[in-house]
């Protein structure tokens, strides 16, 4: 076990700077103060950090870390921290380590005693996350899902019976891929996708995943963030009930389209496979 105070005395302290997911007014005065006070940023990007610092008209040393140097770059940072100089870290957007570099610089740190202290900023599936009317009281961020079809279906198959309210992140070119996926894999559950968070064209697109899955992709530009409701109790509803359902609805006078319809969304199921139960 380890205690570390990350403002004890003159000892080195690593900063881990959240960055603006959108409007640079979200950068904040302490953020700024930090980054004044540091001899070297080090970035995701450094084209990226240049632009951004260039805008708050500030000038520093600029060294690059990211995913495919992470471990070699951490050792460098670690020694020109021993060396004297004072670090701070940040991502292209939002926090360091989430979806983003920055674990293994975090590890690093810890492991040589080196105080590690994040300044608090945006968050893209925090932001998302409150304005969804989805459950916030538990959640469950995953980000990413593999490009790969079958390792993003077998890692769906691994979240499928979490109850909390699960969070996505997804580019643009892949969302309704991933809707399509999740609705068959996990059911007609109710979702909210947030576009271009904190920028001009924000928006929050709620309803279901069939609902979702029907978006016209030429609208959805931007960073994506889903967020769909946790498992519920009546995903596990067997088939048989399902089609006797089907059939009581029909009864009361639906037609069979309508009835699988209105099944599928009480009982959160894939309407494609109730129509399978069902002809």
């Amino acid at each position: 076990m380890t205690r570390n105070k990350s403002f004890d005395g003159n000892q080195p302290v690593l900063y881990l700077i959240s960055t603006p997911i959108g409007n640079l007014k979200e950068m904040s005065p302490r953020a700024l103060e930090i980054i004044e006070e540091m001899d070297i940023i080090a970035a995701e990007d450094t084209r990226n950090a240049f632009s951004l610092l260039a805008h708050f008209n500030i000038k520093k040393e600029l060294f690059s870390l990211r995913e495919h140097n992470e471990k070699e770059a951490s050792q460098q940072l670690l020694n020109k921290i021993r060396s004297g100089k004072k670090v701070a870290y940040m991502s292209d957007a939002g926090y360091p380590g989430i979806s983003d570099p920055g674990y293994l610089l975090v590890q690093e740190m810890i492991k040589n005693d080196v105080a590690v202290s994040t300044i608090s900023g945006s968050c893209a599936f925090i932001n998302a996350l409150v304005a969804s009317g989805l459950d916030t009281a538990h959640f469950y961020f995953y980000g990413f899902l593999p490009a790969k079809e079958s390792e993003a279906k077998e890692e769906l198959l691994k979240i499928k019976s979490i109850q909390e309210t699960v969070i996505f992140y997804e580019a643009p070119h892949r969302i309704l891929k991933t809707i399509n996926l999740l609705k068959e894999l996990l059911g007609n559950r109710q979702a909210c996708l947030a576009r271009e968070l904190t920028k001009i064209n924000e928006e929050y697109i709620r309803g279901s995943l069939d609902e979702l899955s029907e978006l016209d992709e030429s609208t959805l530009k931007g960073e994506m963030v889903l967020i769909i409701e946790g498992y519920k109790e009546t995903d596990s509803i067997d088939d048989e009930k399902i089609k006797a359902r089907v059939a009581y609805f029909i009864k009361l006078g639906l037609s069979q389209k309508d009835a699988i319809n209105v099944v599928s969304e009480e009982y959160n199921v894939n309407k494609n496979y109730v129509k399978k139960l069902v002809f």
